[in-house]
């Protein structure tokens, strides 16, 4: 069955919006989704990936190397010719293991040939896409912790069976969750660049207009996916003049103060938030088509960098996006 398109997807501005921000900047560390079971979630992470153009690799290549970087992974891909295939999407399943995850020996291989040979894992698989983890609460410590050192560093290194390999693993990390079935921990949390909180949605036109499009998308998936080609090229349109204009844009200075400020204000742990403001306001310059980045594009941005980062209260019960919007009211007006 066809994808469902992006844009036909009804309401969840700002889980859209985070999503096109980490599509434009992946430095900002990925997306953590927490909400109510079917709210297009899922929906909205496939049909991203699904909308971008399909990417130049060295042919051959498991690890997606681009063509001028042809001989520098594991693989001997060295042909000298490009061909052009999807932006990968995967899915880490629940069950998956650590050497599923990051690779491991190739038995089939070494058992009929005696030769020691690498495998490569999901993280390869994602090189240059999308990884997804659905239910990412429920999946193993380990294996979160694992993902987040990769997603942030660029890099998968597997040291095991006498095997030393290191390949680029740049990839956009999803994950989500229904809170009611577990939290994840609060120092993983804390790895993701944004936090989008998604609710069922209350207005009676919304519902009946989402009934409407998914009946719509099931009579005639091909027709549906075609009446939203042009809205969904224009999503991509605005990807690409955001990932082109994201390297000659800087956070002025006031900028900066001003995301210093609201950390400070909001009692947010570390350093991280102050960093994700940073990128994601220039990635949400970029994905406007604003010449520089101001201070309303921080303020765009600050709910998702820093809801997952405040510290508990106890003596103030107010969620974390009521703090922050009232710590925006009393610094900025």
């Amino acid at each position: 069955m066809a994808r469902f398109p992006f844009s036909a997807i009804v309401g969840q501005d700002e889980m859209k919006r985070a999503l096109l921000i980490a599509a434009i900047e992946p430095a900002i560390g990925g997306v953590m989704v927490f909400g109510d079971r079917g709210t297009g979630k899922s929906t909205a992470a496939r049909a991203l990936a699904a909308l971008m153009p399909p990417m130049p690799v060295a042919e051959g290549c498991r690890y997606h190397c681009l063509p001028e970087q042809q001989g520098t992974c594991p693989d001997p891909c060295t042909s000298g010719r490009t061909r052009k295939v999807p932006v990968p999407f995967v899915d880490l399943p629940l069950g998956a293991t650590e050497d599923r995850v990051v690779g491991a020996l190739d038995l089939e291989r070494a058992l009929r040939s005696g030769e020691k040979a690498f495998e490569p894992g999901l993280l390869a698989k994602a090189h240059r896409g999308f990884l997804y983890i659905d239910e990412i609460n429920l999946l193993e410590d380990h294996l979160v912790d694992l993902l987040l050192d990769v997603a942030a560093s660029g890099e998968n290194l597997v040291e095991r069976e006498g095997l030393s390999v290191r390949h680029r693993a740049r990839f956009v990390l999803i994950g989500s969750g229904n809170p009611e079935e577990g939290e994840l921990r609060p120092q993983l949390l804390d790895r993701f660049g944004l936090s989008v909180e998604v609710r069922t949605p209350v207005e009676l036109d919304d519902r009946v207009e989402i009934m409407r499009r998914c009946a719509a998308q099931e009579a005639d998936p091909d027709g549906f996916t075609q009446d939203w080609h042009e809205e969904d090229q224009k999503v991509l349109r605005q990807i690409a003049r955001g990932q082109k204009k994201l390297a000659s844009l800087t956070v002025p200075e006031e900028v900066l103060r001003d995301a210093a400020s609201l950390c400070r204000a909001v009692n947010a742990d570390g350093m991280r938030g102050e960093l994700t403001l940073m990128r994601a306001s220039r990635a949400s310059a970029a994905l406007q088509g604003a010449k520089s980045v101001q201070r309303k594009h921080m303020l765009e941005v600050a709910p998702m960098a820093l809801r997952h980062r405040l510290r508990r209260d106890v003596l103030d019960e107010t969620g974390s996006t009521v703090r922050i919007e009232r710590a925006i009211e009393e610094l900025f007006g």
